[in-house]
């Protein structure tokens, strides 16, 4: 048995997370072709790299198969529920922060808060006859916040595209995504309500809660996280 860590198989969340356990004394790398899901680890014994996309990560956790892992703070509140029985937060990493807000279009001058959504919302159902429609690949997480926020008279469409067209392209009246800087949004006339943000997240290391410990496990899991705090 070997402690598994399980990190984002390609673009700019597996390339800061290979350099971030790098500074800390510990190589990770992909053994052969891109196409390969296996890496490598050099700088300590015991542990074995599997590449995941960031997606995948949450469940795997969850389901004990790996030890560790890397991903968005986002992907693991909203694909796990009560999270924090499954999962420890490690560290933080400090990149691949985004934050998951609502976002209506900037010509809605009327609406600038949660509870001025709720009242349009309640009009845009008298007016047409249906739910405003929210777009978001982020379903439990804004279903809860706008419960808490006392927001109805919505429903969630999903959005497996860029989430930020759907608005211009009439599948949606307004978004909840995430955005590091607002560029986009404000590119496609969107505007984030004041007080919506939902969630702040950034790429984290999480370790299971669930997943096997035998003695060598442990023993290694006490020497990385040693080594990486």
């Amino acid at each position: 048995m070997s402690l598994k860590l399980g990190v984002p198989s390609k673009g700019r969340l597996m390339d800061k997370t290979f350099s971030w356990f790098e500074k800390r004394g510990i190589t990770l790398s992909r053994s052969g072709s891109d196409r390969e899901y296996a890496g490598k680890v050099d700088g300590i014994d015991g542990v074995s790299l599997i590449l995941l996309s960031a997606g995948e990560i949450p469940r795997e956790l969850a389901a004990g198969r790996i030890h560790l892992g890397v991903t968005g703070t986002d992907l693991v509140h909203e694909k796990l529920p009560r999270w924090e029985q499954q999962v420890e937060e490690v560290s933080p990493l400090g990149f691949g922060k985004a934050d998951l807000i609502i976002a209506t279009p900037a010509c809605w001058v009327d609406v600038e808060t949660l509870d001025d959504l709720d009242a349009a919302a309640a009009a845009f159902r008298k007016t047409h006859g249906h739910r405003l429609r929210i777009a978001t690949k982020y379903h439990r997480l804004v279903r809860e916040f706008l419960t808490d926020a006392g927001v109805a008279d919505y429903t969630l469409v999903d959005s497996q595209g860029a989430t930020e067209g759907t608005v211009v392209n009439e599948t949606a009246e307004a978004i909840a995504d995430i955005t590091s800087t607002g560029e986009t949004l404000r590119a496609n006339h969107l505007k984030i309500l004041s007080d919506g943000l939902i969630l702040q997240s950034q790429a984290t290391l999480w370790r299971s809660r669930v997943a096997s410990y035998g003695d060598q496990e442990k023993a290694v899991l006490s020497d990385l996280l040693d080594r990486l705090r």
